[in-house]
């Protein structure tokens, strides 16, 4: 199963200036737990946005850098098509975590996404599409509103009823 996993302002703002909007300790929490022991896909400037430039702990990374860059500590795919190959090979879950660019080419095969809701105005520079908005995605599951560092957080499951086959 494919998955994304994204935090959201209540504009559906997921960063600015290559940075998560919000400093959220449940999120955190509940993004490495679920996460754990899987597989997660990212585009390249995610990759660099974490500590270090260095991969997810725990997890098989694989990620998408058309620029061509090699790296010996994650699979490296350099097209669309290999990082669905990949994908495809897969026996754990499969995360989708970002960037922007890279949640929008991946979401039509996402059977779920799992949104984190930020009550609040993050500022975001860049925007997961709205979920509520879209045709293909139903909210199927709405946790209760959480508090976390000063923000009224909300566990969100998304499913999509029209996945785009591998």
């Amino acid at each position: 199963m494919i998955r994304a996993i994204v935090a959201v302002d209540k504009k559906w703002g997921i960063g600015k200036k290559n940075d998560l909007l919000f400093n959220l300790p449940l999120d955190m929490k509940f993004f490495r737990e679920t996460t754990l022991n899987s597989t997660v896909c990212m585009g390249y400037n995610t990759l660099l946005s974490f500590p270090g430039a260095k991969p997810l702990p725990k997890r098989k990374n694989i990620v998408l850098c058309p620029q061509g860059v090699e790296r010996d500590d994650a699979i490296m795919v350099h097209t669309l098509e290999e990082m669905l190959s990949a994908i495809s090979k897969e026996e754990c879950e499969v995360f989708v975590i970002g960037g922007a660019m890279f949640y929008k080419t991946m979401l039509p095969y996402c059977e779920e996404v799992l949104v984190t809701k930020v009550d609040a105005d993050g500022e975001a520079e860049v925007f997961y599409e709205n979920l509520d908005l879209h045709p293909d995605f139903e909210c199927v599951k709405q946790g209760e509103t959480l508090e976390t560092n000063g923000y009224n957080i909300r566990f969100t499951t998304y499913k999509n009823n029209n996945v785009k086959k591998i």
